[in-house]
């Protein structure tokens, strides 16, 4: 896990033209998306597509995902993030929690920019495994340049869900996704990029990293 320090990001969406600044809490993020092999270990499923135990794991809903951070939680004896209800299409967030979670949109790409201002933290072919560059197939994690906070594949190889809803009053439930992958132009591998996906479809380009929020200082 990576310390990400506290900022403020500049959200963005393209569909609505709007702009909105959130200010972001240090906490802690996976250098790495969830490999096979780690999700395997905790859930004993292999459910990508693609096989190998360095690749992103990929082919998971948005609860697999969450239900991946509180599995791992309860591994490692930390309490879990969510209270989940999969059945009722319910999730609730205990911020209060120190288990495993997913990133917030704004942690997400507060940690991808690392400090910059563009549109990448580095040249693409140097940083991302895109359609330009990957031969039409996912790659091992960390085959890339990491960004300045030591962070690989937050742009290409897998995009990573995001805890928030996209758009409630127009989509629904659909979660948040960031960073591109594989299968994707060159436009689609920048900090700013907004994707949005039901939380049950299971996609072959998408995966997630973890995050934890960071210990509150003792009073």
């Amino acid at each position: 896990m990576v310390a990400v320090p506290p900022g403020r990001v500049m959200l963005s969406d393209r569909r609505t033209q709007s702009h909105w600044p959130v200010e972001v809490a240090p906490f802690q993020l996976s250098a790495f998306p969830v490999t096979q092999s780690w999700y395997a270990q905790v859930t004993g499923e292999r459910p990508s597509s693609a096989e190998g135990d360095r690749l992103p794991v990929e082919g998971v809903s948005w609860w697999d995902a969450v239900s991946f951070c509180n599995a791992l939680s309860r591994h490692e004896g930390l309490t879990p993030a969510y209270h989940l209800r999969p059945g009722a299409g319910t999730a609730g967030w205990d911020t209060s929690a120190d288990g495993y979670r997913l990133p917030a949109e704004a942690e997400w790409e507060h940690a991808c920019r690392a400090g910059t201002t563009g549109p990448r933290y580095g040249r693409l072919d140097e940083v991302a495994w895109y359609r330009g560059n990957s031969d039409e197939r996912i790659h091992p994690v960390g085959g890339k340049r990491p960004n300045a906070w030591g962070l690989y594949d937050m742009l290409g190889n897998a995009w990573d869900w995001c805890w928030d809803v996209y758009d409630a009053e127009v989509y629904g439930a659909y979660r948040v996704l960031r960073g591109g992958g594989w299968a994707d132009e060159h436009w689609s591998c920048r900090a700013s990029v907004r994707r949005r996906s039901h939380p049950t479809f299971r996609i072959e380009d998408v995966g997630f990293r973890i995050a934890r929020s960071a210990p509150l200082p003792r009073p």
